[in-house]
């Protein structure tokens, strides 16, 4: 048997040594990813529990976990348009376990009216998928002497006052389409902010402010029951939920689209094959006919995509919302 010199065995003892060492600790890791997972999720739901956002999580995660085969338990932390709770996906642990029901408000409308914000949307969330997009909708009280778009911008133009438009809160997606409306056709429309969608609802119908802008879950059976009435959609298409009203882009508004959309992100440096199961099983759920119906009755369409789709669109999102909140000097401390 030949002898390797002092030095070289040396080096030789060190190098096998430490592939002893490691060999257990790479078979571990490698094994503790082909059992993911193999414990309960955490979905954070950054609002309360019962609003549409809330409602949309809670179905999403019940079917999920039954393709994970763990639990997938929703976390209602809300507060602060939603950054409190997001704030604390961002700094949970990375490992699979940890999701956030991602928001447009919050992750791209929030970035530009709030001064501090706890969190980068691009830098500190790893998407997983879009779950659908919620359409929006500006109803009006059957008072006010319009027909559709047209007539509540003329009419508009043509009162001292203009028209208000109450929305769910400053910042908001509804929001910031009213802005956009204002931006794009000249109206002279006021905002009125309240601290939920359901007092804004309740004030329109009793006639103290002519008009709202929401999402179509939100208006749709009093639109039904002839208790408002709806003037446009702002999604590229009608919606099924109201086949009769039309588009902003039908009623002479061109491109004008805004929904406010709802996915699922994880926190940053989540594993690459943990990020490709969960967006395989959303996309699973999302295709499940029952699942879409439920989620349409919501008034949010499915749309299942790639986690890289969800990135884009965040992107695109954040400038293109970030110019309406710097032309409208929408802010909140």
């Amino acid at each position: 048997m030949k002898l390797l010199p002092l030095s070289n065995r040396r080096r030789h003892m060190i190098a096998v040594a430490a592939a002893l060492c490691a060999g257990p600790l790479l078979h571990t890791t490698v094994h503790a990813q082909d059992q993911w997972p193999s414990k309960p999720i955490r979905l954070i739901v950054p609002f309360t529990p019962g609003g549409v956002t809330d409602t949309s999580g809670r179905l999403i995660a019940e079917n999920l976990g039954k393709r994970l085969g763990q639990q997938v338990v929703v976390d209602n932390k809300p507060g602060a348009s939603g950054n409190i709770g997001t704030a604390l996906a961002k700094a949970a642990p990375a490992d699979g376990y940890t999701l956030v029901l991602g928001f447009d408000g919050t992750m791209v409308i929030n970035p530009h009216v709030f001064s501090k914000l706890p969190f980068d949307t691009v830098k500190d969330f790893t998407p997983v998928g879009k779950i659908g997009d919620a359409t929006l909708i500006l109803v009006a009280n059957p008072d006010v002497p319009v027909k559709g778009l047209a007539d509540v911008i003329a009419l508009s133009k043509s009162r001292p006052g203009g028209l208000s438009f109450g929305t769910s809160g400053t910042g908001g997606t509804p929001h910031i389409a009213g802005e956009l409306l204002k931006l794009r056709t000249g109206a002279n429309l006021t905002h009125v902010p309240y601290k939920g969608g359901g007092q804004a609802m309740t004030d329109v119908l009793g006639g103290t402010i002519p008009l709202v802008y929401t999402a179509v879950a939100g208006a749709h059976g009093h639109v039904k029951s002839g208790k408002l009435k709806a003037l446009a959609v702002s999604s590229a298409q009608r919606t099924s939920a109201l086949p009769d009203v039309p588009t902003f882009v039908e009623s002479g508004v061109p491109d004008f689209v805004v929904n406010s959309w709802v996915g699922l992100l994880a926190p940053a440096g989540t594993p690459a094959a943990v990020v490709t199961r969960l967006n395989t099983e959303l996309n699973a759920v999302l295709n499940d006919a029952t699942v879409r119906e439920k989620l349409r009755v919501m008034g949010i369409e499915p749309a299942p995509g790639s986690p890289e789709q969800y990135r884009d669109e965040i992107r695109r999102d954040l400038d293109r919302y970030g110019a309406v909140v710097k032309a409208a000097g929408i802010s909140v401390e």
